[in-house]
């Protein structure tokens, strides 16, 4: 079964130096028909103008991972850490007890174009963390490239939920396959560019939601990257 949900049915504000998309209820955004998928809680599409940002603002029990897909991003938190995020990298944190954050554009001028997701994790009141690593060198055309991961190998980031995470990038009729395991679900969200997915078109912003398919197929229509949730 596959479910798309498009990009311009999300929920979406402009605040001048906030350009955001919600692929799920969040903040001011309610919809009682797209409160997240399986573990997977938000999906947020932004856009922060040069010099601007989030202050200091606190999260508890949440795994939270940013994905930044232009420009750069600098990140500070009650931990102690501090970090500037560029394409490529993948930043996790585990708020857990509770934390508390930043995150701004780290360039006074230049927009930064980035993707946060929260995933609820599988405990709750767990330790704080914090750790953040390039994928540069090993995200390639054509291939699906794990990034964090619940049971982690090749290198993922570790987070405490049974999901795996994947970015794939993929040029104009590159085609990637991925295999579900039984009761098995996954997320599939459109990053940049379009793709084919099993015969959908899918545009940058869409998402879908897949059960109950033993696997799944999609082709590059354009240069894209597409982040591959697969799930319990």
């Amino acid at each position: 079964m596959i479910n798309i949900r498009k990009a311009e049915d999300r929920g979406h504000a402009n605040h001048g130096w906030l350009d955001t998309y919600h692929t799920f209820s969040f903040a001011d955004y309610y919809d009682p028909a797209a409160m997240g998928f399986r573990s997977l809680r938000v999906i947020n599409e932004d856009t922060v103008t040069g010099g601007n940002g989030f202050g200091k603002h606190p999260h508890r029990d949440m795994e939270i991972i940013t994905y930044v897909l232009s420009g750069a991003l600098e990140h500070r938190d009650s931990l102690g850490n501090g970090a500037v995020m560029k394409p490529g990298d993948v930043q996790h944190m585990t708020a857990g007890t509770g934390v508390q954050h930043s995150e701004f554009n780290h360039s006074p001028s230049e927009p930064v174009h980035l993707i946060q997701i929260w995933i609820l994790p599988d405990k709750k009141s767990l330790k704080p963390g914090y750790e953040q690593k390039s994928f540069t060198n090993d995200l390639r055309d054509g291939r699906l490239t794990l990034v964090a991961s619940g049971n982690p190998r090749a290198g993922a980031l570790k987070i405490n939920q049974d999901v795996d995470l994947f970015v794939g990038k993929l040029g104009a009729g590159d085609k990637v396959t991925h295999e579900l395991k039984p009761n098995r679900h996954a997320w599939l969200q459109v990053a940049e560019g379009a793709v084919s997915l099993d015969g959908h078109d899918l545009k940058a912003g869409d998402g879908v939601a897949i059960s109950d398919e033993k696997s799944l197929t999609f082709t590059g229509k354009a240069p894209s990257q597409v982040l591959l949730f697969d799930l319990n």
